[in-house]
């Protein structure tokens, strides 16, 4: 396979195919959100097509994942059905060498972050943009908040030294509205020293739901990258 025609797709591709060749018969999987993790969705249909895999249910982190799944044949489950999850599969915006990781460029962080962090195993799949030394290098960190609080909370992350922006949406007037009827901050910080102090303290301000840091969770992480002109995946 040549990556002549669009090296970043056959990447996502042969990543989500990874991920996807991970999940066992009978497992109770998570169904993260973005572009990569809808390969794995995908190729979860395929295997469940083809009768290599079988009796699985997909947890869906946002209403993309929920249609994708419905499109691809994964039968699907709520969090008040069952009592575990076995495997969750998800993307990142950035992942840092303790595979702590930013997420929420789809504003489905809130989601993400429960079934995510109720998995027995959690396993990211990225390509190799998405390796950072450091979080915040790339991307800043979203924040939903309930909208009333957006005043307050945009003030209060002011003074933690954030650079707060409101996400406005493409193709709509006005702010972008996560699949809870919530806002989204983007913040942008010079420096995160401490990801796990940093969620925290977010995560306490008032009207605040929930923020994209991701710490102590990832189990496996997958990466996508192009070498002699051939997708390849290695892990961490």
């Amino acid at each position: 396979m040549t990556v002549a025609a669009d090296p970043v797709k056959l990447m996502k591709q042969e990543v989500g195919k990874a991920a996807a060749a991970l999940v066992k018969s009978g497992s109770i999987v998570g169904l993260g959100t973005g572009s990569t993790t809808a390969y794995t969705i995908q190729y979860l249909g395929e295997r469940l097509q083809s009768g290599e895999l079988k009796d699985i249910v997909g947890v869906p982190t946002s209403f993309q994942s929920e249609v994708l799944a419905k499109q691809y044949g994964v039968p699907l489950t709520t969090l008040d059905a069952i009592d575990r999850i076995d495997i969750a599969i998800d993307g990142a915006d950035e992942v840092d060498p303790q595979k702590n990781l930013i997420k929420g460029g789809g504003a489905a962080h809130t989601r993400e972050k429960v079934v995510d962090y109720l998995a027995n195993q959690f396993i990211v799949v990225v390509d190799s943009g998405k390796l950072v030394e450091r979080l915040g290098s790339s991307f800043a960190v979203p924040v939903e908040v309930i909208p009333m609080a957006i005043a307050p909370v945009t003030d209060a992350i002011k003074k933690l030294g954030g650079k707060p922006e409101l996400r406005m949406g493409v193709k709509k007037a006005g702010p972008v509205i996560t699949d809870q009827g919530n806002f989204v901050l983007d913040v942008r910080f010079d420096s995160i020293d401490d990801p796990v102090n940093l969620e925290k303290t977010l995560n306490n301000l008032p009207g605040v739901l929930e923020n994209g840091i991701f710490v102590n969770c990832v189990d496996l992480v997958l990466v996508g990258e192009v070498k002699d002109g051939q997708p390849l995946v290695r892990q961490f």
